[in-house]
């Protein structure tokens, strides 16, 4: 049997004819930049996400670059966030002639630790101008505390939600207990609409959300090269604008992302019941991922999207060989990530590479991320459950 890691075909299938409409119109209008398709889609996730402002750009990492920047991130700052996630959190920090300061994760969620960015906070108070956690796999970091470190210092927060659209973390407020969406919480928040994304594109794509309208028309400007009005510049920004075809197929997909978190919450359920029953959990041979905001009832657990498996990642013993194995099966399986962002060869002389980070190092080496896309069938997650205990048998 054929288990991709994932398979954007089946996704298409039902939603084809519309894509296309949508796309056609777009090209019949001749309006490609920016536009109605994009002020569309920058309403609909706004609502969405429950903030009241939302700014398209080109792509997840050109909307942490504007995020940073409209915040005044620049030469000499160091931003606080984690060596565990994808290049471009450390990368738009590195494009703005700023420095990352990286705190460990918590090896369970394998989002930053709150109390090692605490640590870091007491080390170099005064000297961090922003905090960057970033949202791994689906699940928010614990942004209750973060928020609470970023108050005691006065300092801003730009969630990198990349992956993580539509997860929801339980705040309370007033004495009750609410759930505050991915990217709402924070001074802002980043999401990236490419294509192996839960909410993803045929491209590129982006989006940053907030509240504050001043930061949200300062984020306008800076996506279209820093000019306002047209030809007056009075910053410099980039050319981060969202295409209009791109903006299109997602205004098509949005509506379908519920149903897709619900699917994809669904087949981690399934997964963990399947590890469950071959012995592997118990018999410290697989360690499931947890999904640490449950609801407080099994009607709130399964409403709310506390998790939202942009990957079901797994550690093992001997991941490299268990990749291997799986993939002669005609299993897909991707590491997410190799090489922790202290370890990267462009941070080479820098003094990077003389850090220890633990627990970021240990995740690099023991993580596998399964198949988890909404439309994995129940045979297919058994094959994969099956193989697995197959290579520790």
């Amino acid at each position: 049997m054929k288990v991709p890691l994932l398979d954007l075909k089946v996704q298409l299938a039902p939603l084809r004819d519309e894509i296309m409409d949508r796309v056609t119109d777009v090209i019949d209008s001749c309006r490609y930049i920016l536009g109605p398709e994009v002020q569309e889609l920058e309403k609909d996730v706004a609502a969405y996400c429950g903030v009241g402002h939302s700014i398209g750009l080109s792509s997840g990492t050109d909307a942490l670059i504007a995020a940073l920047m409209a915040i005044g991130i620049g030469p000499g700052d160091l931003v606080l966030t984690t060596p565990y996630t994808f290049f471009a959190t450390m990368g738009s920090v590195l494009r703005l002639g700023a420095r990352p300061l990286f705190a460990d994760i918590d090896p369970v969620t394998y989002n930053i630790d709150p109390d090692s960015v605490s640590a870091l906070l007491e080390e170099d108070e005064g000297k961090v101008k922003a905090i960057l956690p970033v949202h791994l796999y689906g699940q928010c970091a614990d942004m209750a505390r973060i928020l609470e470190l970023a108050k005691r210092y006065d300092l801003p927060v730009i969630e990198d939600a990349a992956q993580a659209i539509g997860a929801s973390y339980p705040m309370v407020k007033d004495n009750k207990r609410i759930w505050l969406k991915a990217g709402a919480m924070g001074t802002a928040g980043c999401f990236s609409f490419f294509p192996s994304k839960n909410l993803g594109c045929m491209g590129d794509g982006g989006m940053v959300v907030c509240n504050d309208g001043r930061l949200a028309e300062s984020l306008k400007i800076i996506r279209v090269h820093g000019g306002y009005p047209k030809y007056h510049h009075s910053v410099i920004g980039g050319n981060f604008r969202l295409d209009a075809i791109q903006a299109a197929i997602l205004n098509v997909k949005l509506s379908h992302l519920p149903e897709w978190h619900r699917a994809r919450r669904r087949n981690a359920a399934l997964y963990d019941m399947l590890f469950e029953e071959s012995g592997l959990v118990d018999g410290g041979r697989v360690r499931t991922p947890v999904a640490k905001y449950g609801g407080e009832s099994e009607k709130e657990s399964f409403e709310v999207d506390h998790h939202i498996y942009n990957q079901y990642v797994i550690r093992v013993p001997q991941r490299d060989k268990v990749k291997d194995f799986l993939q002669d099966q005609d299993i897909g399986t991707e590491i997410y990530y190799p090489i922790p962002l202290h370890k990267q060869k462009c941070l080479a002389g820098m003094g990077y590479s003389e850090l220890s980070f633990p627990e970021s190092e240990k995740a690099s080496e023991e993580t596998l991320a399964l198949p988890i896309y909404p439309e994995l069938t129940d045979e297919m997650q058994r094959y994969v459950v099956e193989r697995i205990a197959a290579f520790f048998s």
